[in-house]
């Protein structure tokens, strides 16, 4: 069979197979608890399913404009103007079905093949896959918990050639919940400016920041930043409409020209009465989204310190986002049984096998010593899995 070269090329999501496994094993009545779902753990809000429901009631069931309808385009110009003073036009935003879509069509755009892409890991997942379809070069500038999982001025100096073309930019980051600063963000700011770079800029974990922070948008930090800025957003994570399909774009014209023109020929329209929903999320009560982050801040407490409780892990507190990132490397060579723990495969396999608690282990992310488990679940799911851990790590000699 003559599988083209470029989808061998890409690796399968470990996010979305640990999920399908620990699904698979509670439909056969195993009691599972997931830590392995980047999805908000709360139903949609009503106002949010009423709006879509009349939607569909009188009949908005058609194709809508590729970009999204004028009325969504503008609700977006209005949160972005309100929430990260960035001010554009409707005809600079595209609405994709998922920021995961917005993005491809990002890569899609900015790339050529051999073109380089500097993404700081741990990453999520799917960027270096994006970036390996567009036939582009992911370079990885990794970070670890010394620089609280965020890349520093000079790690991404020392990163760019002169096939450079993109940097990507995640913040707060999924999976390590890193939130870069103001002065951070100026500071690369200030290299793209200098080098030339395009940044996908990734903030669709914007609403969930915690102690006090604040979330700011790289490209509200002046007109020439903003020029070469695509930024990425949606509604999945801060109005748990993941199944929605509901991410958008923020570019130069140009930019969102192309994006438009690569949309047009691979997913059409999003979904019409998707997108009356969304109207709905932006300029309708936001105190949902409010109660969310209330709540996963509650969590985030509790399963950091949980976590750091367990010898053998460290579990650096998140500062956005709904996932922890610890460190399990200490609890490598050791063994229980039969098992032996070489790496965070093995010890999250351990876990699903031993304690029926799904992680997800960390290779994929580009951080072999970690692994992620997400807080989007219940303080009960939390609390019962800790303790399993804690007595499965406590099984290891």
């Amino acid at each position: 069979m003559a599988i083209s070269r470029r989808a061998q090329n890409i690796s399968p999501s470990p996010t979305l197979a640990i999920t399908a496994k620990a699904k698979q094993m509670k439909a056969e009545g195993i009691d599972v608890i997931s830590f392995g779902a980047g999805e908000p753990d709360f139903d949609t809000p009503e106002n949010i399913k009423a709006a879509a429901c009349k939607a569909l009631g009188s009949g908005f069931t058609k194709y809508t404009a590729t970009a999204g309808t004028l009325g969504l385009r503008q609700a977006i110009c209005n949160k972005l103007k309100q929430d990260n003073a960035l001010s554009y036009k409707p005809s600079q935003i595209i609405v994709s079905n998922g920021a995961k879509h917005s993005l491809y069509n990002a890569v899609m755009t900015l790339c050529d093949p051999g073109d380089e892409v500097i993404i700081p890991a741990p990453y999520w997942v799917t960027y270096p896959e994006q970036v390996k379809l567009a036939e582009g070069t992911p370079v990885f500038v990794k970070a670890d918990e010394n620089t609280g999982f965020k890349i520093t001025p000079q790690m991404l100096l020392s990163a760019i050639t002169d096939k450079t073309k993109v940097l990507m930019l995640n913040s707060p980051s999924n999976p390590t919940g890193a939130v870069y600063s103001r002065q951070e963000l100026v500071a690369i700011a200030e290299i793209a400016i200098q080098k030339n770079l395009y940044v996908i800029s990734d903030e669709i974990y914007e609403k969930m920041v915690y102690n006090g922070g604040r979330h700011v948008s790289i490209a509200s930090l002046g007109d020439e930043i903003k020029k070469r800025t695509v930024v990425i957003n949606g509604l999945s994570k801060s109005h748990s409409m993941t199944g929605w399909r509901i991410g958008y774009a923020a570019a130069e014209p140009q930019i969102t020209a192309a994006m438009v023109h690569i949309q047009d020929h691979s997913a059409s329209n999003p979904v019409s009465f998707s997108q009356s929903g969304a109207v709905e999320a932006l300029l309708g009560s936001q105190e949902s989204v409010k109660m969310m982050v209330e709540e996963f801040n509650k969590r985030r407490k509790v399963i950091t310190a949980g976590l750091s409780a367990i010898p053998g892990i460290v579990c650096p507190e998140p500062g956005g986002a709904f996932y922890v990132f610890p460190n399990v490397s200490a609890l490598f060579g050791k063994t229980a049984g039969g098992a032996v723990i070489e790496d965070a495969d093995a010890f999250a396999a351990y876990l699903l096998d031993e304690a029926r608690v799904a992680v997800v282990p960390g290779g994929g992310f580009g951080a072999p010593n970690n692994i992620r488990l997400s807080y989007a679940t219940s303080m009960a799911n939390i609390e019962k899995g800790i303790v399993r851990i804690a007595e499965a790590v406590g099984k290891l000699a």
